[in-house]
């Protein structure tokens, strides 16, 4: 029997196994997902259980069963690409035919000194709890100071004016104007919700130091209660600290059939694959079709494709609160309710697909 092991049950590992499962996966190949939890997590929504607007069994997703369908959950340490084994911590190692690791990304601190120490996060469900925690058990009147006001940063600063109206909320950007890739229309309407909504947006920062309680802006002290880094990302370390050519943020560079340029039977997926396009949940179920298509004509000895259409992203969405937000379909910028019904309409369908 082969064996697939998946390192990460994202968005990239589950479109695998719903592309595979339950009907196109060979007799003579099982599936072996490792996760340190045992549940999908919608990382997309960290942001509003960090806020305290959903609860914690709304950004799980069961993982699917299947007879040749294995989970072993725990902390990976290394891959042994020589004896192509998964190493983990305090358990037996896993031996692969094929390896695709999808194991996602961390904050990315910039070199500030602290940053790492004294800020909160929200990118991995274990952080998004105590980020929550944090900011919920602060006083009335308190100052949080959200850095990056990208997508994430201004998701969440949203959210929680809605949440608790009574802190005050403080998003560093350093650009002119938040969301700078991004239409001015569709800029300038956030900037003005933001506006409505007592959320302080403070243009052209840089952070250069953080310590407890407090962030420096242009070498200046700034009080807050609790911080949140959303200002930047890498690739998980594991995949930083392994063999092969990366780009600035970590991520390893892969052939055209998504696998190392190496070795094709380790396939990278999602935020540690050095791709076209911004890391998104959209562009990693893209990437993971197309390494299905690589497995399946494999195992079946199969002529590959020598390469593969440029994958299609739909556009981009985020959310002002529950009522609001903003959105790039087929280019166009939409605001107001009806992109927020647009966000919350793919997050139920996501969720009806997937059991």
């Amino acid at each position: 029997m082969k064996n697939l092991v998946i390192l990460g049950g994202g968005y990239g590992g589950m479109k695998i196994m719903s592309e595979l499962l339950p009907n196109d996966l060979p007799e003579d190949v099982t599936i072996t997902l490792v996760d340190r939890v045992p549940y999908h997590c919608l990382k997309t929504e960290f942001y509003a259980l960090a806020a305290g607007t959903i609860s914690d069994i709304e950004v799980r997703v069961a993982f699917p069963e299947h007879p040749r369908v294995q989970f072993q959950y725990g902390e990976i340490i290394g891959v042994d690409t020589n004896a192509k084994k998964v190493l983990l911590k305090d358990k037996e190692p896993i031996v692969y035919d094929d390896l695709v690791i999808g194991l996602g990304c961390e904050d990315k601190y910039h070199g500030v000194p602290g940053a790492d120490q004294f800020t909160y996060s929200i990118q991995s469900i274990a952080n998004s709890r105590a980020t929550y925690s944090a900011l919920n058990n602060l006083p009335p009147g308190s100052v949080v100071g959200i850095v990056g006001a990208g997508l994430s940063g201004v998701e969440l600063a949203s959210e929680l004016s809605e949440s608790r109206g009574d802190l005050q909320v403080k998003l560093f950007d350093r650009g002119k104007h938040i969301l700078s890739a991004f239409p001015d229309r569709l800029s300038k309407y956030v900037e003005e919700w933001f506006n409505s909504h007592n959320v302080k947006v403070i243009n052209n920062a840089n952070i250069t130091r953080v310590e407890e309680n407090t962030l420096y802006n242009h070498d200046q002290p700034i009080y807050c209660d609790v911080i949140v880094w959303t200002a930047g990302i890498q690739a998980n370390k594991l995949v930083r600290e392994m063999e092969g050519e990366k780009d600035h943020s970590g991520r390893l560079l892969l052939t055209p059939h998504h696998h190392l340029p190496h070795d094709e039977n380790i396939f990278v997926v999602g935020d540690c694959a050095s791709l076209p396009h911004a890391p998104s949940a959209q562009l990693a179920e893209g990437q993971a079709v197309q390494i299905v298509e690589v497995l399946k004509k494999r195992w079946a000895g199969e002529k590959l494709p020598e390469a593969f259409p440029q994958i299609k992203l739909k556009g981009v969405l985020g959310s002002l609160g529950k009522k609001h937000g903003f959105a790039m379909v087929a280019d166009l910028p939409v605001t107001g309710r009806v992109a927020r019904l647009i966000k919350s309409g793919v997050l139920w369908m996501y969720k009806f697909h997937n059991g």
